[in-house]
């Protein structure tokens, strides 16, 4: 039976059997005990399906992964110990020195340096394009090393609205995956597989947590991509170190994520605890609900802002007057996220005033959980970025990004109110 996504939030990802706990347990355990050498070997060699060391997988890591893979509707899921190292993965699972990816500019500060620096210094080279790039500036950015494609499908902090299908058709176009960094809708307002995404990431941190306790992320599998296309060796050919599986052959279509898994987790260890596993998936309980508060809400704050004199310019998605309002309903019909990028006039110096003054919504370095909070991102998350890359990925000077939460909307635009009543001109 096929449940509608709002059940299989407190549903998918395990069935408890007779007697067994009826919420997902933590298995606080780094091991799991074998009758057999010989079936440790075959679990080892990819033969039988088991857990044997946590720094793969284990049961609980196991029961929420699988939750996810079904809310996004792919083949399967792998937990990772931050968004960061999920978006890390999910390059050099199919990346190597020498290859290169496109990617959009208007991703997350954090997302740019990984890729930009960190990844690069490996040898992995990146185009980034602007975020109203045409069909045809996107096209010419790929080359015959690219194996593939990057993108926000809501960027943070500029809250550009991807066109995904665009992205998809050019990334096949070349024979590469297109990889969605979907943390700011979730899959309860959009699933970029239903529009040719073939790899989705997400913060699991933010709203899929939603409560600011646990620190993780998630690379799931549409398992639509064909990988014995030519441009993927490691799919097709031996893997010695997994004596000579070919994963493609082996896994079908699963295997970007069972090699993500045996392989780049096995040797980079940037696995979820436990203990994140457990507190991710009672987050994930009740991301429905939150979700549908978090937009409300948001849209109120952001009509608030647009008809207040002294906010020169808000970015919300939901907003009639936005560029990415067309867009936004055909991909995000029920709401985006929460979040609203906007500037006080004055530029910087004001934009900092007003966050000085606010006192219910707090200054925090993250986004997206339940209490509403608001950052600078020019001088804190994307603070390492010139002010040409600034612009690029779309961080004006005075950009506030403000995550609004569930609280009571009056209580919110009140504080909002009383920020901007504490302007001056000194």
């Amino acid at each position: 039976m096929e449940y509608h996504i709002n059940t299989k939030c407190l549903q998918s990802g395990y069935e408890p059997g007779n007697g067994e706990p009826r919420v997902v347990p933590i298995i606080q355990s780094t091991t799991f005990k074998y009758d057999s050498a010989a079936t440790l070997g075959k679990l080892f060699d990819l033969e039988e399906d088991g857990f044997f060391y946590t720094r793969l997988t284990n049961p609980t890591l196991s029961a929420v992964a699988a939750k996810i893979a079904d809310l996004e509707g792919g083949v399967g899921a792998m937990l990772t110990s931050s968004g960061q190292a999920a978006s890390m993965i999910s390059i050099t699972n199919i990346c190597h020195a020498g290859d290169h990816v496109v990617c959009a500019a208007a991703i997350y500060g954090g997302t740019f340096n990984l890729f930009n620096k960190s990844l690069r210094e490996l040898g992995i080279d990146f185009t980034f394009v602007l975020p109203d790039a045409s069909e045809e500036e996107i096209n010419a950015a790929f080359k015959e090393n690219t194996r593939a494609v990057f993108i926000e499908s809501v960027s943070n902090p500029s809250l550009d609205v991807a066109d995904i299908e665009t992205y998809a058709k050019l990334a096949h176009a070349h024979g590469v995956p297109l990889i969605v960094d979907n943390t700011f809708p979730t899959p309860v307002n959009f699933r970029p597989f239903e529009w040719g995404a073939d790899i989705v990431t997400h913060s699991t941190t933010k709203y899929m947590d939603g409560h600011a306790v646990a620190l993780g992320g998630v690379i799931v599998d549409s398992g639509n991509f064909d990988w014995t296309n030519g441009k993927f060796p490691m799919f097709t050919e031996p893997d010695e170190s997994y004596h000579g599986v070919v994963y493609a052959e082996k896994f079908g279509r699963a295997a970007y994520i069972t090699k993500a898994t045996t392989h780049i987790m096995r040797d980079y260890g940037a696995q979820q605890s436990p203990q994140n596993a457990f507190l991710l998936n009672l987050g994930l309980e009740t991301l429905f609900l939150r979700m549908e508060r978090h937009c409300s809400n948001a849209l109120a704050v952001a009509n608030f802002l647009e008809s207040n004199e002294q906010i020169e310019w808000v970015n919300y998605p939901g907003l009639k007057s936005s560029k990415y309002y067309e867009r936004a309903k055909k991909y995000m019909p029920n709401g985006s996220c929460g979040v609203i990028s906007f500037g006080v006039k004055g530029g910087r110096e004001k934009a900092m005033q007003f966050m000085d003054a606010l006192k219910l919504t707090k200054l925090v370095i993250h986004v997206a959980d339940a209490r509403t909070c608001a950052l600078h991102p020019a001088s804190t998350t994307h603070r390492q970025m010139n002010e040409k890359q600034l612009e690029e990925c779309g961080v004006k000077p005075n950009l506030i990004r403000m995550s609004v939460g569930i609280e009571y909307i009056d209580d919110i635009i009140s504080d909002i109110k009383q920020a901007l009543a504490q302007l001056t001109d000194n």
